[in-house]
């Protein structure tokens, strides 16, 4: 098992967009985000990343591509909302299921840590979904720290 970052093509990138949106879209939703919410905030996202509809500087995309298996998934990566070129996020990551738990996702992510300290990235971070107990568990043993939680209750 070997793993590389291949660039998206331009052609791959607008299904990509749509997938990477769609997905986030249900993410939200499941943490309880009302749909029109979740809508506007998932378009939002995408606009503000890629106001050209293609990958920048400030945000790459890339396919994880497996020496023998090929594709299985992929990883969005760039420079965090604050605007500080030092601090660098991964925006998605996505390993399909079929691959999952075959360490894949610990894999990019340490390829991931690599792309952002190239590009002068002092600090990697990401969210990840309170109902998501194995990328936390992953994120957790590659060291990184919660540094925030965001608490809700129904009533």
């Amino acid at each position: 098992m070997s793993l590389a970052l291949f660039p998206i093509s331009t052609k791959q990138f607008p299904a990509w967009m749509k997938r990477s949106a769609a997905e986030y879209l249900a993410d939200l939703v499941a943490t309880g985000v009302p749909e029109h919410k979740a809508q506007a905030d998932a378009s939002g996202t995408m606009e503000r990343a890629f106001p050209d509809g293609l990958p920048s500087p400030t945000n790459a995309v890339f396919i994880l591509m497996d020496s023998a298996l090929g594709n299985v998934g992929y990883i969005w990566i760039g420079c965090d909302s604050s605007g500080d070129p030092d601090s660098w996020w991964v925006w998605d990551i996505v390993v399909e299921a079929e691959h999952r738990g075959k360490g894949f996702g610990r894999q990019a992510m340490i390829l991931a840590e690599g792309y952002a300290r190239a590009h002068g990235g002092q600090t990697l971070g990401l969210n990840v979904f309170g109902f998501n107990n194995t990328a936390r568990r992953t994120y957790e043993s590659l060291g990184y720290e919660t540094i925030s939680i965001k608490m809700r209750k129904t009533l």
